[in-house]
Formats: structure tokens, C-alpha cells, sequence
């Protein structure tokens, strides 16, 4: 598995409930692009529409040796799940509040997968919160590092 793309922010700004691997559906050039690892996921979210799952706003940077028929950029793709999760996660969209954000992008087997997560939003005191508590894991860590040795 080569990873090649990571949203390191999802997990300061959302709770991650739920992890799911998806398949993209790629034109072209872009899987080219793809495998020398352009691609930002920074902005981009899923959604669904008509029982189907896409991602938008994600780019992949045009092909260097790509010709005229060159992929378009920020291009919604559709990314291959499972129907009875697709259908199951369009409900808890719609009557939680929760949304579908990439984490990650990596080859695995020659493909291009893309895990998307089923999050929640963290408010301000919630942020301020996890920042104590990995402060305090960090210095206990050490404590216990220094008392060991």
C-alpha cells in the first residue's frame, strides 16, 4: 500500500465515527497523475446523489505528458461503495448532521483507493479539549519514558 495523499486536519476539526475504503472511478490521465501522487484532498468532501457516492472538490494536477485530452482538475468523481452502505450512510447524513470527508488516498493491488470518514464537527471547547488531553498523553509518555530508563 503506497500512500500518497492525507488529510491531517480531519481529525482536529471533526470526531471520526465511522472509516470506509472506496474505490475511485478514474478517466484518462488521471490515474498517470494519480500514481506520481498529485493529488490534494485538502477541501474535499463525498457526497451522495441519486444513491450514488461522489467526491468533490478534490484535485488531481493535469498530467505533465498528457496531450489534448488531458483530465479535467476539480472534476466530481464517483467512488465505488457498496449500495446497502451507500444507502445506509445517506441516512445518517441526512437526519444526523454528519458528513463524509477523505482521510486518505493510496494504491493498493495497481488501484486507487480512498478512505472517507463518517464525521462529526468538533466546536471550539471540544478542539481546546483534545488539545489537553494529547498534551497531558505526551507528558505522561515521557514521565514513564524517563522513569524506565
Amino acid at each position: 500500500m503506497k500512500l500518497l495523499a492525507q488529510n491531517k486536519k480531519v481529525g482536529h476539526d471533526y470526531f471520526i465515527l465511522e472509516t470506509f475504503e472506496c474505490g475511485m472511478v478514474l478517466r484518462g490521465t488521471e490515474i498517470k497523475s494519480v500514481r506520481l501522487g498529485k493529488v490534494q484532498i485538502a477541501d474535499a468532501y463525498a457526497r451522495v446523489k441519486n444513491f450514488e457516492l461522489y467526491l468533490v472538490n478534490c484535485n488531481i494536477a493535469k498530467y505533465a505528458f498528457g496531450n489534448l485530452f488531458n483530465h479535467e482538475e476539480t472534476r466530481e468523481r464517483k467512488l465505488l461503495l457498496q449500495k446497502r452502505d451507500i444507502i445506509r450512510l445517506s441516512q445518517k447524513l441526512k437526519t444526523e448532521g454528519l458528513t463524509l470527508i477523505p482521510t486518505k488516498v493510496y494504491l493498493k493491488e495497481g488501484f486507487a483507493k480512498i478512505e472517507i470518514a463518517l464525521c462529526k464537527g468538533k466546536k471550539l471547547y471540544d478542539k481546546r479539549e483534545t488539545a489537553k488531553t494529547e498534551d497531558s498523553n505526551r507528558r505522561i509518555e515521557k514521565v514513564i519514558k524517563n522513569y524506565i530508563d
